[in-house]
């Protein structure tokens, strides 16, 4: 049952002018929550086939961006297409809860330093200070998500702090462990100091910045080589003190040379000699070699910190690996194995370390330096390198120290910089699984493809062991217990389980509740198993979403198996190595599927410079005061209608979404608006008042036999399109589907209403009438639908109106276009050959309007002929065909076809693009452009005939050459020329005197339609329009321009008369007195002012006595009423006298209580022409006095509403006297 006013016929009827999208979205809004409209819409669709969707979860620590937006809208349109389907979906909202999102702002908030300040306030208090701020934006979500027109569950959510979501990632981490998927290890990984954990690659990847940081060359000496060094370059000289080998590239040449300087021997790549020397007067080459006979050489410490270390495991020696490059540094790379990835594997690979090696780490979870070095201990890594190179400058080991601009990556969380470091994790085995996920991926269809083929394929082909523990406290905890020696290990799948083991019952897994439960050993004697620390990276938790949201397999084990894995998903590009990846390794390692079928992977929105969106830069608009100012469906539209939709970026311009409004929006709104005015008109005229129009669809159908070529065109193209829109939907390529969307309003609202126009209003035939209303009906009705899930507010607005005049009955679940199910193309109404033929028409059209701008000759000028060349026959009949179009829209007297382009005298000239091509072909441009300047007629035609230009063996695009068509002047006739490269079209653009009176016609009945608009009238309004010409000069050609213009106006009477549909009348100041006066105004005519005046039919109602109207102007105040204007009898009542101007002026007096108040009165005609006031006689009447303060009233320009009528209300006697029944105005006497 609807809580909110049902609409009527009556209340849409009249349909504004204008419209504030913004203010009726809200409404909408409004009604959709009354009326819960969404929850409907899913009773509704219970009991239909199952569309699976899955929403990756937000964080809530944050607000929504243009990301968000835009992820959210694709996901509303293709969930709400899938309903109009058939479809039954659960749209179910999610949020991200754990993790470092949370701990960094909590960190931030209590001054966390480290692990040991979360001991000192205890994990239990700590978690409590996340759980508080996990939702802080939750409603500022639900109300930005929501505004943008979004629908989504946010009542049934899932959050990853849920227990029974959490227990489901238990039971998913004990299906992998027990299938031999989860090993303990160390990893070198992105590692944040000031959110002391580790992060994964691609969060890593998330946030590079350009730096500046320190770079170093070091001289390592040759143990077996005497005097010899090898040199070494890195821009991480806190890394040095773990240094455990090198390395160089196998195949690379190598070098040593002597040192002018020092006499030292240095070996380095050669291809880097240019970057240690600034000349080759500074050294001297003594050999040449490969890189492989390096191998195995040994050298000597650098610190000594883990030399000893060292000796007993062969360390500190070269090895060679392909990843060393010659574009940076000396062509030799020092490697610290725990501190960099290809470290690690180089010197796990050379045997220098193994898996279970005691990982030599000397940096804590702060990033600073353990006990362990010595020199630097306590010191923060990034701080101790200024003193690292002052060490090894002491030691003579530098051999030069500058700075190098590099991309770093960042902490995509606390902005600072990371580091890599050794961390023990747990990790899932993924490498095997490479040729597994690369099969699930082949399951899956991704728009736009080559995401899937390239980026993400790429990612799989490499993949590495994931490490998904975290050293923190805020997440779902690791359920492995482990006896203190490591020997006993069990891993909880479930809480029933944990209850099993130990006896404890819990309803909650955080690390408070679960830390201190034991597990008693199986073994007699031993101590209980506790829990290992760690927790879950936040990425296991939100990959895990498709089976914990459901609470599998505890809960909804059949329903989740039915309907799995999901129909569709959608995030941002940027989710390729994120949460597109980490679905796909979970439910492959589970079930050797993927978890989806179907996905839209979106570009990035950046700021309209380019650069990244910044809230500190502030170079974004606030994506709520976007949608304030225009509406969530302009934004949505603007999102949607863009490269983002094929995943490449946009730079996102607030223009954009005004334009939305101006060239889409808009012309929709008035088509709407235009269809309603003349069902009004129809009904009041066509049918005498008598009876309402009904859209009939059997009548409708019978109609189209006797039909409109321009109706079939549209009701075909509207056909085409439904069956365009089903196969692309489909295939989820909204990019191609929403241009076509547009373009369909476009074609609508530009060209079938422009050309329908005299048909709609009727003044063709009542038939015509009808047709033409219930095309353009049926038409913006199908449409409504077909937009329904992009601009899901103004489908609602539209569909809400146009469905009171659908028959009585005729449908169900009417209260929403969101209820209705997308129409079904029908193919019988395809015409591909009359979508040709107007194809054709609209060219030539365009081709005219671009033929007037150039010689700015405005469409209301006729001209005498158009000639269309083409050397189709056939062509030419169709454009004939639509003959009249061309005509009248073109506004021409005559319509001539031709195959025959000499007999005009037409020849094609070429003009390079000088700005392209000269960026392009540089030093070849001017010889390029003088070929093409030199080409003849018969040549051009061939090159454009290939769809492109060769030119000196260079290939020239077509946009990138202007064509110019030429006509000989032996042809009769002032001719312009232009063509789209099939047709050719001239306009004769010869002046002729009865064709420029026509054009003048034009433009007053222009003046007039724009004045009626002005005073929101609509056609049916019953008025009589009054004009006036006057010169606003003296000059001779003024006169005549005047003379002419009156001459027009009465020749065209009838013509203007028409097209206004109105009575046009010279100016007649006792009749115009007599009506009711709508507005006036003066506009220009050709350099001659045209006076207009709109009034009512109806005579105006007026006191039997001379009469005028008082204002104060706003110096005065009344002194006992708080309204400034009246009326003043200028008679009196009895003998029928004029008053005195005394008389007058103490009638002001008690009228307003300006007793002792000095004022002037000023006498103001309804040509707002002031004067002073020096006599009272008839000639006053109906005038408005004007009273203030001011002595120079002549000289100002004052404002004031010359009413036709009294201000006050009255009463005529009887007697022939008036009596005010109210004065001041508003005060009833």
């Amino acid at each position: 049952m609807s809580n909110t006013k049902k609409l009527k016929r009556d209340d849409v009827c009249r349909v504004p002018e204008t419209i504030n999208f913004p203010a009726e979205e809200e409404n909408v809004l409004k009604q959709w929550r009354a009326d819960k409209i969404f929850e409907r819409c899913s009773q509704l669709s219970k009991g239909k086939p199952k569309y699976t969707f899955y929403d990756g979860p937000p964080f809530a620590t944050g607000l929504p961006h243009y990301g968000h937006i835009l992820a959210g809208t694709i996901k509303d349109i293709v969930t709400r297409y899938a309903y109009q389907q058939g479809y039954h979906v659960d749209r179910r909202f999610g949020w991200d809860c754990h993790g470092l999102p949370v701990e960094f702002e909590i960190d931030k908030l209590l001054n966390i330093k480290g692990p040991e300040d979360v001991a000192k306030m205890g994990i239990k208090a700590y978690n409590a200070e996340c759980r508080k701020i996990v939702m802080r934006y939750a409603d500022e979500w639900e109300t930005i998500v929501t505004r943008v027109g979004r629908w989504i569950d946010f009542k049934n959510d899932y959050k990853t702090l849920y227990p029974w979501y959490m227990e489901s990632i238990w039971w998913i981490f004990k299906q992998l462990f027990d299938k031999g998927l989860v090993y303990q290890g160390v990893k070198v990984m992105p590692y944040s100091t000031a959110c002391t954990t580790s992060l994964s690659n691609f969060e890593a990847n998330q946030n590079y910045k350009e730096v500046v940081d320190p770079c170093v060359v070091v001289a390592l000496e040759a143990k077996s080589l005497p005097n010899t060094y090898f040199l070494v370059w890195t821009t991480t000289p806190w890394t040095l003190p773990s240094n455990f080998a090198c390395c160089v590239h196998p195949t690379m040449t190598y070098v040593k040379v002597r040192d002018v300087k020092s006499d030292r021997l240095f070996i380095l790549a050669e291809s880097r000699l240019s970057y240690v020397f600034k000349s080759e007067a500074e050294y001297e080459v003594k050999e040449k070699f490969a890189g492989q006979t390096l191998k195995g050489l040994y050298y000597k410490p650098v610190f000594p910190y883990f030399a000893e270390r060292g000796a007993k495991v062969n360390a500190h020696r070269m090895l060679v690996d392909e990843y060393v490059t010659e574009d940076s540094g000396t062509g030799i790379v020092h490697n610290a194995p725990y501190f960099g990835e290809d470290d690690y594997r180089v010197c796990l690979a050379a045997g220098i370390i193994t898996k279970s090696s005691e990982v030599i780490c000397p940096v804590d979870d702060s990033g600073r330096f353990t006990s362990e070095v010595t020199d630097f201990a306590g010191q923060f890594v990034k701080d101790a390198d200024k003193h690292i190179i002052a060490k090894l400058k002491a030691s003579g080991n530098l051999v030069s120290s500058g700075q190098v601009k590099h991309s770093y990556p960042f902490c995509w969380r606390s902005d600072t910089p990371l580091i890599y470091k050794a961390v023990p994790s747990w990790f899932v085995r993924v490498e095997h699984m490479s040729k597994n996920l690369l099969a699930s991926s082949s399951q899956t269809y991704w728009v736009p493809d080559f995401v899937k083929e390239k980026r993400f394929g790429n990612w799989l082909k490499d993949a590495r062991d994931w490490a998904i523990s975290r050293n923190r406290y805020w997440g779902t905890p690791i359920p492995i217990w482990r006896s203190p020696n490591g020997d006993e290990t069990v891993v909880v799948g479930s809480i029933k389980q944990l209850a099993e083991l130990s006896g404890v019952q819990v309803d909650d897994l955080h690390r408070e509740t679960i830390d201190d439960i034991e597990i008693p050993s199986a073994i007699p004697g031993n101590p209980p198993l506790r829990r290992i620390a760690p927790v879950f990276d936040c990425w296991f938790e939100s990959g895990s979403m498709p089976f914990a949201q459901q609470h599998f397999p505890f809960e909804n084990e059949k329903d989740f198996m039915n309907n799995f894995p999901a129909d569709f998903i959608a995030e941002g590009i940027d989710q390729t190595r994120g949460w597109f990846y980490t679905l796909l390794v979970i439910s492959t390692a589970l079930f050797n599927k993927a978890p989806f079928k179907n996905l839209i992977a979106s570009g990035l929105v950046l700021a309209a410079d380019g650069q990244k969106m910044s809230k500190r830069k502030k170079n974004y608009p606030d994506p709520m005061d976007v949608v304030h100012k225009y509406g969530a469906d302009a934004l949505r539209l603007y999102l949607i209608n863009s490269p983002v939709v094929r995943a490449e970026s946009l730079r996102f311009k607030e223009e954009g979404v005004r334009d939305i409004i101006k060239d889409v929006f808009l012309p929709w709104y008035n088509a709407y608006r235009f269809l309603l005015q003349n069902i009004v008109r129809y009904e009041k005229e066509e049918l005498g008042g008598k009876a309402q129009y009904t859209y009939e669809r059997s009548r409708h159908l019978q109609n189209m036999e006797n039909a409109s070529v321009i109706d079939v065109w549209i009701l075909s193209f509207k056909e085409s399109l439904l069956e365009f829109f089903a196969t692309e939907m489909k295939m989820y390529r909204l990019y191609t589907v929403v241009p076509r969307l547009t373009k369909f309003i476009d074609q609508l609202t530009n060209w079938y209403v422009r050309l329908n126009r005299r048909r709609i209003k009727g003044e063709l035939s009542a038939e015509q009438c009808i047709q033409s209303l219930d095309t353009l009906y049926d038409v913006l009705y199908t449409m409504v639908k077909m937009m329904a899930p992009f601009t899901p507010y103004l489908t609602e607005y539209i569909f809400q109106r146009l469905v009171l005049f659908q028959p009585a009955g005729s449908l169900e679940h009417s209260d929403s276009v969101h209820y209705q199910m997308m129409p079904v193309s029908q193919r019988k109404f395809i015409r591909s050959d009359i979508e040709r033929s107007v194809a054709l028409m609209q060219s030539v059209v365009e081709l005219g309007r671009v033929m007037r701008d150039r010689r700015t000759l405005p469409v209301k000028y006729p001209i005498s002929e158009i000639i269309v060349i083409h050397k189709d026959e056939q062509t030419l009949k169709e454009i004939e065909s639509l003959k009249d179009f061309i005509l009248s829209e073109l506004n021409v007297r005559k319509l001539t076809l031709s195959s025959d382009k000499e007999k005009y005298g037409v020849t094609l000239r070429a003009e390079p693009d000088h700005k392209t091509l000269g960026q392009r072909l540089k030093g070849n441009f001017k010889a390029v452009m003088a070929a093409i300047k030199a080409l003849k007629d018969e040549e051009i035609q061939k090159q454009v005939a290939q769809g492109y230009f060769s030119v000196l063996d260079q290939r020239i695009e077509l946009e990138e050459v202007r064509i110019i068509y030429c006509t000989s002047d032996k042809v009769a006739g002032n001719f312009e020329a232009h063509s789209d490269n099939e047709v050719l079209v001239l306009l004769d653009m010869t002046p002729n005197a009865e064709l420029l009176e026509e054009g003048l016609a034009r433009e007053a009945i222009n003046r007039v339609q724009k004045l009626k608009k002005k005073a929101q009238l609509i056609p049916t309004d019953p008025v009589i329009i009054f004009y006036d010409l006057k010169s606003n000069d003296s000059k001779k050609e003024t006169l005549e321009t005047k003379s002419q213009l009156e001459k027009v106006l009465v020749n065209y009477s009838s013509m203007i008369k028409g097209a206004v549909k109105s009575e046009f009348l010279p100016f007649d100041q006792k009749k115009i007195e007599s009506k009711r006066q709508i507005i006036s105004e003066a506009c220009d005519l050709k350099g001659v002012q045209l006076n207009l005046t709109i009034c009512s039919t109806e005579e105006l109602q007026l006191p039997k006595l001379a009469w005028l109207n008082v204002a104060l102007d706003g110096e005065l105040q009344p002194r006992f009423v708080n309204s400034s204007k009246g009326s003043i009898l200028l008679q009196d009542s009895i003998s029928k006298e004029y008053i005195t101007l005394d008389k007058l002026r103490s009638e002001l007096n008690v009228l307003f209580g300006l007793y002792g108040v000095s004022y002037n009165i000023y006498v103001m005609d309804n040509q707002q022409k002031i004067s002073d006031l020096n006599t009272i006689d008839k000639s006053l009447n109906g005038k408005l006095l004007i009273l203030t303060r001011s002595t120079g009233a002549l000289n100002k320009t004052l404002i004031f509403d010359v009413a036709p009528v009294p201000y006050s209300n009255f009463v005529n006697q009887p007697s022939g006297s008036t009596i005010f029944t109210e004065n001041p105005k508003g005060y009833s006497l």
